[in-house]
């Protein structure tokens, strides 16, 4: 297994992979998480779940990955949580990056690198990609209008105004000014009606103000073949595609790409030191960053084309950015950089009833989880089976009980404990804890039919992982287990243990070769799971589960799988059943706001620092 300790990054940040020549390089980038908040189940399965299963199943099939991510520290949300909370926008990011660094432990992402865009290499390699796309006269300077806060005395990003959307089958009337949520139309703050500023509600008028603008039509000719040929091999997801032509139908537009603030990497130009880039130029540009970081060869990843695949995982709202304004600052450099191939984009994950909004506090969030003693591996199951691929899904307390109780806890953990608990029986009612020998198992006809069954599986498996096609995957690993339980009904092996003990070994055996190969097939899915499976089955946590093709082929005769006379460990149950009371209690616990939710425990504890107050008198 790999190594999950400093958050999934141990050996691989003291010892940096770098690019090898004939094998597959993959680098794997999930959407950089804004910093300035507590992370919810959303920008989980969007972004860092989804790849983490990627590069878990890369590193399975021996392929030289790595997976890099890291906190979006720049700009203006950052300044205004600084406000909010008294204290410098360093402050704030140092808080939230621990507490998305925490979260995404106890989900047991394991990054190769989990860094951050506020650093000195940030900075310089944003500042080196400006000045090759100045030199080569991709930016230009213009006067343009913005509005402009009285009250607070400043120039207001777009995130600091809301107002009605302007397109007409909308109105929306808390559309930011950058997008609206509701349609999602970009937008410019001057175009919404009745604007007003987020912080004070004041209504800002508009100023005169210097900007930087990348000249994104020149550029177009270069991200239309960019579009053309990746988005074919390297299978962008549906969404994805249809979201970046729908940006090239409208036609490409010149974008400012500095603003008015003082959090963000600084503009290296005398006239423009007062300014710094917006966060459509400069967040991107943290995934070179952050390697930066984790190698000083990261040019061998991100400046080597033919030998790297980039894969890049996020939500929906955040394609735009990577299809285009990304792959644009690269090829307007002129410089031979690593563009991405494929590209796995998510729909939203709904809450209950609305919206998952980090802004408005609703849905569960990453602190939440923890509090419900749920263990990780069902999290993740339950995200990634019920992962928003085509259209968005729905999160519900009680499609979670349905899928924990009869899918994990009557599916999965009843075949494995079913399995472990009969040869762990002693001799004479099981096999003390051995594993029988199975030398004739190919003549076996029922055991030979599963075979067959289970090789079909793992082929289906693999092709959907290469296609990243993460919920199928998952559907398909989970049918060996079903299957599992089909087989051993079919073959009555409690009768067999009397009647036929030849027959009988032979089935014990093989399902106990599938117990390691569901242990092996959803490594990626559940990590924690699988570490438990290898310890009733009596392995080390160093034996590495493999899905390189020779391990492949094995699997396909799963009574050889695992050695005659291995002696196995404890068994004990996988999943715990999820009960109705427990349930309503969490509906209950986690509607509203996650505000509401602090108030209402702030309340209750002082209704019973009261109580025992009034014990004491």
């Amino acid at each position: 297994m790999d190594d999950q300790s400093d958050g999934g990054e141990g050996n691989s940040q003291r010892n940096p992979k770098l690019p090898v020549p004939g094998k597959r390089n993959i680098l794997i980038t999930s959407a950089l998480p804004y910093v300035n908040n507590i992370p919810h189940l959303g920008t989980i399965i969007g972004c860092v779940l989804s790849a983490d299963v990627y590069a878990r199943y890369c590193r399975l099939r021996g392929y030289n990955a790595i997976y890099v991510c890291g906190t979006d520290e720049y700009g203006t949300a950052t300044e205004t949580k600084a406000r909010e909370e008294n204290c410098t926008p360093q402050q704030i990011c140092d808080k939230y990056y621990e507490i998305h660094k925490q979260v995404y432990e106890w989900f047991d992402i394991s990054f190769d690198k989990f860094g951050r865009t506020s650093t000195p290499q940030q900075t310089e390699i944003c500042q080196h990609i400006f000045k090759k796309l100045l030199e080569n006269g991709y930016f230009s300077e213009n006067t343009i209008q913005q509005l402009f806060c009285e009250t607070c005395d400043r120039f207001l990003a777009d995130r600091l105004v809301e107002g009605t959307c302007p397109t007409l089958d909308c109105g929306y009337d808390s559309a930011r000014g950058d997008q609206c949520d509701k349609c999602g139309k970009l937008l410019n703050p001057t175009e919404l009606k009745d604007p007003r500023c987020k912080a004070c509600q004041a209504r800002p008028c508009i100023r005169e103000t210097n900007h930087l603008f990348l000249e994104l039509p020149l550029l177009k000719d270069k991200v239309e073949e960019f579009v053309n040929n990746l988005s074919v091999e390297g299978s962008w997801s549906p969404n994805a595609i249809q979201t970046t032509y729908a940006w090239l139908r409208e036609g490409l537009k010149v974008r400012c790409m500095t603003r008015d603030l003082k959090w963000g990497v600084p503009v290296p130009l005398e006239k423009f030191e007062d300014k710094v880039f917006y966060v459509w130029f400069d967040a991107p540009i943290g995934y070179i960053s952050i390697t930066s970081c984790y190698t000083p060869d990261w040019e061998k990843w991100w400046k080597n084309p033919k030998n790297v695949e980039l894969y890049q995982f996020m939500g929906k709202d955040n394609v735009p950015f990577h299809t285009v304004m990304f792959p644009s600052t690269l090829l307007g450099t002129g410089e031979n950089w690593t563009l991405m191939k494929s590209l796995s984009v998510t729909e939203y994950l709904m809450y209950e009833t609305g919206k998952f909004s980090k802004s408005r506090g609703i849905g569960i969030f990453g602190n939440d989880v923890q509090e419900t003693n749920i263990p990780p591996e069902v999290w993740r199951y339950y995200l990634l089976a019920n992962r928003p691929e085509v259209s968005d899904t729905v999160f519900t307390w009680a499609d979670l009980q349905a899928k924990l109780n009869a899918e994990l806890l009557n599916n999965l953990g009843n075949f494995i404990n079913r399995v472990l608990s009969f040869i762990a029986k002693p001799q004479g009612l099981g096999y003390g804890s051995i594993i029988p020998d199975a030398s004739e198992a190919e003549s076996h006809s029922l055991t030979k039919r599963l075979a067959e069954r289970i090789g079909i599986y793992v082929d289906q498996y693999i092709e959907a992982m290469e296609k990243v096609k993460l919920k199928q995957a998952l559907k398909i690993a989970m049918s060996i287990s079903s299957e599992g339980n089909a087989y051993l009904q079919e073959n009555q092996f409690w009768k067999l243990y009397k009647q036929d003990q030849a027959s009988c070994c032979i089935v014990i055996k093989t399902s106990a070769g599938l117990v390691y190969l569901l242990a092996c097939v959803l490594e990626p899915f559940m990590p924690s799971f699988s570490l438990k499976v290898l310890k009733q089955l009596n392995l080390p946590p160093e034996n590495q589960f493999s899905l390189c093709n020779e391990y492949v082929e094995r699997a396909r005769k799963p009574w050889e799988i695992l050695p005659d006379g291995h002696k196995i460990g404890t068994p004990e149950p996988l999943f715990k059943e999820l009960k109705d009371e427990d349930v309503e209690f969490f509906r209950s616990k986690f509607s509203g706001s996650q505000a509401e939710r602090v108030a209402k425990g702030e309340a209750e504890a002082k209704k019973m620092a009261e109580k025992l107050e009034q014990t004491k008198i």
